[in-house]
């Protein structure tokens, strides 16, 4: 059982009181602080306030107007994933609309692997003539010998990105740089120096910041707010039919649908196939095309999830069988793990053992991992301690990856299974539910659901607001879905009132509780509809017996 970790020992009845103390629980307190969140504006989002230095801007600015009035070729180098591929679009329709030479690339996974590289760059140079300047967009602030080699070949490289850079930036033209945006909310401030017409590019960073998992407060808030309401009124007919796909109605859309089942679609061509096909999906203006590449992307994805489901148990058996194991660190490695997967499955084990986890698609000659963390260890900095035995390595506090000669692998495992000793403290493997406040079972009602709905949207860094209830009774619970994974409640309130409640995962779980209990739940609050019909609904995240 997880710990519970109550926020507020307030109790608090009125709805406009719970929104007051959630807002407390996020250090928003201020009339000042409570009106910008609850009321984002687009107008506060400027260069300085979110990192960007002004003075690189201007001079990248500057590079990008010389090219276009030469007509130099110009190349858009993005990433393989929603945020590199939505990135490399904003970009690529700005200047295209200024009139540039310009075009997109996003690189092969296997064959290029992440960000700009070398072979990457005589890869464009064997297709496009005369390259005279590439921008990269989610990549490149690590990519020191592929900048120094498309120096060497008189190209200009100008980075744009939002990963953790290392302690020697590349020699580049010039750093568009910002850890607190996604890399497409790099590419949007980047654009918006040209004065594009409309905000047509907001309804991609919101694609990009939910499923790139940044912090959904300050600027990705503001920006991923105003990108899902024109999200649901986009007219891209990429997106239109890749909704319809995959069963969803646009006008409904927010941070779920887009983070579950959006993003794993135009994910799916990167991880085994081909980014540039989701790239075409966004951009095109041809129905026939759009309805081509929708199926397309919704049949990779299907099969991303076979391969991830078998790698997956492999990855778990080879955790289970292991006779030395870290307590601290999950490291598995073989030859048969999809590099498209790698990340995912690392991301299954943290699920499963909570503990920082690594997997290793091994080569024979070069082997890459991909890296999940748990909350309070910095995964890339934490990898960089092994530098000296990797090729490279890049990415986030929670989400990284790197590169390493197979030979040297077993040393890279044992250090960093050594380190992770001191770095992963017992304290860090203590899985807390943090909750905000208490609230007695009359209090939820449709009033303080619509009050919670003004925090919208949640992902990281704004959660979905968490509740304790104590005594609730049961009346009556059953397993549902496939094999009766999950279990469903009805809780008495009061002889009068019931309210349904859903554990998603907790089927397993059945036989703990029975019709008569008094039970302590943790949940959120969610609005069911059914029938035309909304009710609400707890989402359960844990549940015991009330002693």
């Amino acid at each position: 059982m997880k710990k519970w970790d109550l926020q507020s020992h307030s109790k608090v009845k009125k709805p406009a009181d719970v929104l007051k103390l959630i807002l407390q629980n996020r250090n928003i307190k201020t009339k000042k602080e409570i009106k910008e969140f609850l009321n984002p504006r687009l107008s506060n989002i400027t260069v300085q306030n979110v990192g960007i230095d002004k003075k690189e801007l201007g001079r990248t600015v500057d590079r990008i107007k010389k090219a276009i009035k030469n007509g130099e070729q110009i190349i858009i180098f993005g990433d393989y994933d929603v945020d590199g591929i939505t990135g490399a679009a904003i970009l690529w329709e700005t200047l295209n609309a200024q009139n540039a030479r310009v075009l997109p690339y996003i690189p092969h996974r296997i064959d290029e692997g992440y960000g700009l590289s070398k072979v990457g760059i005589q890869n464009l140079e064997s297709k496009v003539e005369n390259i005279k300047l590439i921008i990269t967009v989610d990549n490149g602030i690590v990519a020191n010998e592929a900048v120094n080699f498309a120096n060497e070949k008189g190209i200009d490289v100008i980075i744009t990105d939002h990963h953790v850079p290392s302690k020697n930036k590349p020699f580049s033209y010039s750093i568009v740089h910002t850890t607190k945006l996604c890399g497409a909310g790099v590419a949007y401030m980047l654009a918006q120096e040209f004065k594009p017409e409309g905000n047509n590019h907001l309804e991609l960073v919101a694609l990009a910041s939910i499923a790139d998992l940044v912090p959904l407060v300050g600027a990705n808030r503001t920006l991923t707010k105003f990108g899902l309401e024109k999200l649901s009124q986009t007219q891209r007919l990429g997106l239109l039919e890749l909704f319809k796909e995959s069963g969803l109605d646009k006008k409904t859309i927010g941070t779920y649908e887009v983070g579950h089942i959006i993003a794993p679609r135009l994910n799916a061509m990167g991880r085994l196939e081909s980014g540039m096909d989701s790239l075409r999906l966004i951009c095109t203006k041809n129905i026939n095309r759009a309805k081509e590449l929708a199926r397309k992307l919704s049949s990779t994805n299907s099969e991303r999830q076979n391969i991830t489901q078998k790698t997956v148990f492999e990855a778990l058996a080879q955790v289970k069988i292991k006779k030395t194991q870290s307590d601290r660190l999950l490291f598995v490695a073989h030859e048969s793990y999809q590099q498209g997967v790698i990340g995912l499955v690392a991301g299954k084990l943290v699920e499963e053992y909570y503990l920082p986890s690594i997997v290793v698609s091994k080569g024979d000659v070069i082997s890459r991992a991909s890296a999940r963390s748990i909350s309070g260890l910095n995964i890339i900095e934490f990898i960089r301690s092994a530098s000296d035995l990797l090729v490279d390595a890049g990415g986030h506090p929670m989400a990284a990856g790197f590169t390493v000669e197979t030979a040297k692998l077993e040393l890279v495992q044992k250090r960093l299974e050594e380190l992770a000793q001191t770095a992963v403290t017992k304290k860090m493997l203590n899985q807390t539910l943090r909750i905000d406040c208490e609230l007695s079972g009359d209090s939820i009602n449709p009033k303080l659901y619509d009050e919670i709905e003004k925090l919208q949207p949640f992902g990281m860094g704004n959660p979905t607001p968490t509740f304790m209830t104590k005594k609730l009774v049961v009346e009556d619970l059953k397993t549902v879905g496939f094999d009766g994974k999950h279990l469903k409640f009805k809780f008495s309130i009061s002889p009068q009132l019931t309210i349904d409640g859903i554990w998603f995962g907790g089927g397993d779980k059945a036989s703990d509780f029975k019709a008569g209990n008094k039970v302590d739940i943790v949940y959120t609050i969610d609005q069911d509809l059914w029938n035309g019909n909304k009710r609400l609904q707890l989402k359960i995240k844990d549940l015991k017996v009330f002693n």
